[in-house]
């Protein structure tokens, strides 16, 4: 059996640098489809700024012009939270080893220091991203789970988002493609100016990807035979791509929150995290012998808002 003892702390610009920007930033960040931002100063306040349209004017001598821009500003409430992991001693090495294994530029007769704390940042850094990733969309301080701050979904029923209302005939697998419809034809004229920027998105729970996927499954032709067998990259409705949130099967899901479906522009929704202005953040990994047990803790700020909700719309079911 292995044991990893090797006590490690990231504080500072290790903090940033080797732990929390690598998973925020990149292809990390893509991933989440969202917008993200690491170590704004506090208060996070965060500017929308809308371009003015109107700025030609008759030649003349002098200053004729006036605001150039529209801005909406918001603050992101920003909350301590902590993430604690652990794992009994050969669990954990077990896990560690096989992180290093899978890499192929290791060498497996000379396991250096530097590779297993690469390895074991590697993992406690996906668990903090994955709990990151569920608590920004389900999160809810009045709820017995993830509620930390509250997340998109809560924010959503919380401010004025613009609704359509389909509660007339419920939620219905075969009407996916007339609800995403009505969804668009309503949307603020200033939301579908943006689908030329190519960051809007329908952001979804399982089971509406799932009927959209099944209603282009009933299409027979090549292509539909084609996607069938090869399986779909990305769905997209009339070029805005379909999000699954993938949040119904988390442990402690809000079954309430089945059937939720809304459409904006991905930088209308932002996560931000902190470690500057904190001066007990850190990330620290060691082994406790008492207990045999390797363990991970991380404290850090972190809170995600939406910052314009007229660039929401929301289906209502019931």
């Amino acid at each position: 059996m292995g044991i990893i003892q090797e006590p490690k702390r990231y504080v500072g610009r290790d903090l940033e640098t080797i732990f929390f920007r690598p998973m925020i930033s990149g292809e990390s960040a893509a991933d989440l489809g969202i917008r993200t931002i690491y170590n704004m100063p506090m208060p996070t306040t965060i500017q929308l700024w809308s371009p003015q349209s109107d700025v030609l004017r008759s030649y003349s001598a002098g200053w004729t012009g006036g605001d150039s821009a529209v801005r909406k500003q918001k603050e992101i409430a920003m909350t301590k939270v902590k993430a604690e992991v652990g794992f009994s001693a050969s669990d954990y090495f077990n896990q560690v080893y096989e992180l290093i294994t899978n890499n192929a530029t290791v060498s497996l007769d000379d396991l250096t220091g530097s590779e297993l704390e690469k390895a074991e940042t590697e993992m406690f850094r996906a668990a903090i991203a994955e709990s990151l990733r569920v608590q920004m969309w389900i999160g809810d301080t009045d709820a017995r789970n993830f509620n930390l701050f509250d997340g998109f979904i809560k924010l959503i029923s919380k401010y004025s988002c613009r609704e359509v209302d389909l509660s007339e005939n419920g939620w219905c697998r075969e009407e996916i493609a007339n609800i995403l419809a009505k969804m668009w034809e309503n949307a603020d004229a200033r939301l579908r100016a943006l689908k030329k920027d190519g960051q809007l998105a329908f952001f979804v729970t399982s089971d509406i990807y799932d009927a959209f996927e099944a209603y282009l499954d009933q299409y027979g032709n090549d292509m539909a035979y084609s996607d069938i067998t090869n399986g779909r990259r990305e769905l997209c409705y009339h070029g805005i791509p379909i999000i699954d949130m993938n949040i119904t099967k988390v442990p402690g899901f809000d079954e309430s929150l089945r059937y939720t479906c809304f459409l904006t522009d991905r930088r209308n929704l932002v996560l931000a995290v902190n470690t500057n202005d904190d001066p007990s953040a850190e990330v620290r990994m060691w082994y406790n012998p008492d207990e045999m047990e390797n363990r991970q803790r991380a404290t850090f700020l972190a809170g995600c808002e939406i910052l314009d909700e007229d660039l929401v719309v929301i289906a209502r079911f019931e």
